[in-house]
């Protein structure tokens, strides 16, 4: 019985997205690992962007280092994944009845995105009679591992009302209603779910928060980077001044490659089969025709050669795309999230240090319990702590029925 872990920590110093308690979030996982679960220092792999000792947590680095855990992999083995940091969320680029929407993602150091479906793909290597736990103390982070079922949260309650309260048209309809909010988010000016949707809904809402705010004697920061933010950094990284809510894709395809996400390579080679079928023209007809209007995200399509083309990226339909698969279920992970789909985790900082609430709240959890915790008890706990601190966000528990009352971690 093996046990590794990959631990990653990224505070984005001298960036407009810095962020204070995240390597400490590491730093004290590291030594729980060790001192309570009986890891061994050699089988822990850490990532930080704040010490030149260690490598640095890029979108390729953290990927390369997730593929090598899953990779030595063997059943009956404990695979364990922390991450510490900004979380974002892609809203859709299509209008087509397949696409669900948001894309939940983590935000590596250099903004080459990991998404939802990019963790799916992992955990459906890890092999049966293994397990791999993953901690993402990060904003958005509910449904982080795509298509695994949500055992405590609202986020997939609240995605199930949204779309049965929209008549046969309203998909569309919500769609339009996003981009009108991430228009406006994209020059900075956030607009509440509510006063677009004139309703709520059961699980809080919490706006994304780009100041910092008193809370318990110290200071509290967002760890959601909005599409603003997003942009912004974006731009400065390309150099260009043409980066908007509609091409956040294509841009992050054409400045990895390669590197960038599997979903985004595959994302861009739908849309280039549909540009050369003429789907995206205006003439194209139903939700094609209209989105022909997003030209430029067209326009950035155009920009793709033949010899840019990762071969060995497959798209077996639209679908697969855009709404993730359906066949295959990612049944040997655990996910832990921060928070639910619409929600911030906080990142604060206070006179007894810096941390990610969630995982101040892991820690304690962990410390209070001499014996075994489940999932399922350090959630809910983890839950209750967090209220009573006055903190909003609600983490969640996504995995089988069978790995809800198995030991957190081993």
């Amino acid at each position: 019985m093996g046990k590794r872990a990959l631990l990653v920590g990224i505070n984005y110093p001298g960036t407009k997205a810095e962020l204070k308690g995240c390597i400490n979030d590491v730093n004290r996982m590291h030594k729980c690992l060790i001192n309570r679960f009986g890891f061994a220092e050699e089988d822990i792999v850490v990532l930080l962007d704040t010490d030149s000792k260690y490598p640095q947590p890029t979108g390729v680095n953290i990927r390369r280092a997730l593929s090598d855990l899953v990779a030595s992999a063997e059943p009956g083995d404990y695979l364990f994944f922390h991450y510490s940091g900004h979380g974002t969320r892609l809203p859709a680029e299509t209008g087509d009845d397949d696409d669900t929407g948001y894309d939940e993602c983590i935000v590596p150091c250099d903004m080459n995105l990991i998404t939802d479906q990019d963790f799916k793909e992992l955990v459906l290597k890890v092999p049966d009679g293994c397990v791999m736990t993953i901690v993402s103390d990060s904003c958005h982070s509910g449904g982080l591992l795509d298509k695994a079922k949500e055992q405590i949260g609202e986020s997939t309650k609240l995605n199930r009302e949204e779309s049965n309260s929209e008549s046969p048209s309203g998909g569309f309809r919500s769609f339009l209603k996003g981009k009108v909010k991430d228009a406006f988010q994209s020059r900075g000016i956030d607009i509440p779910d509510e006063i677009l949707h004139r309703r709520h809904h059961n699980s809080s809402y919490e706006p994304e928060e780009v100041e910092e705010r008193e809370h318990a004697g110290g200071r509290v920061k967002s760890r959601s980077l909005p599409l603003s933010t997003l942009i912004e950094m974006l731009k400065e990284k390309t150099g260009k001044d043409d980066v908007d809510v509609g091409n956040i894709r294509p841009t992050l395809y054409h400045m990895f490659g390669k590197d960038a996400s599997p979903k985004f390579k595959k994302f861009m080679k739908v849309l280039f089969k549909r540009l050369q079928e003429g789907r995206l023209s205006e003439g194209g007809g139903g939700h094609g025709g209209i989105i022909g209007l997003l030209s430029s995200v067209a326009h950035e399509v155009l920009k793709i050669k033949d010899d840019e083309e990762d071969e060995e990226v497959e798209v077996e339909s639209d679908e697969e795309v855009y709404a993730g698969t359906k066949k295959n279920l990612p049944n040997n992970g655990v996910l832990i999230s921060g928070c639910q789909t619409d929600q911030t985790s906080a990142d604060a900082n206070t006179p007894k240090g810096a941390y990610g609430a969630c995982s101040n709240a892991i820690q304690a959890i962990i410390a209070e319990n001499d014996g075994e915790v489940t999932n399922r008890d350090l959630v809910l706990n983890v839950r209750k702590m967090l209220g009573k601190e006055g903190y909003t966000q609600k983490p969640g528990l996504y995995c089988t029925d069978k790995h809800l009352n198995y030991p957190f971690i081993c």
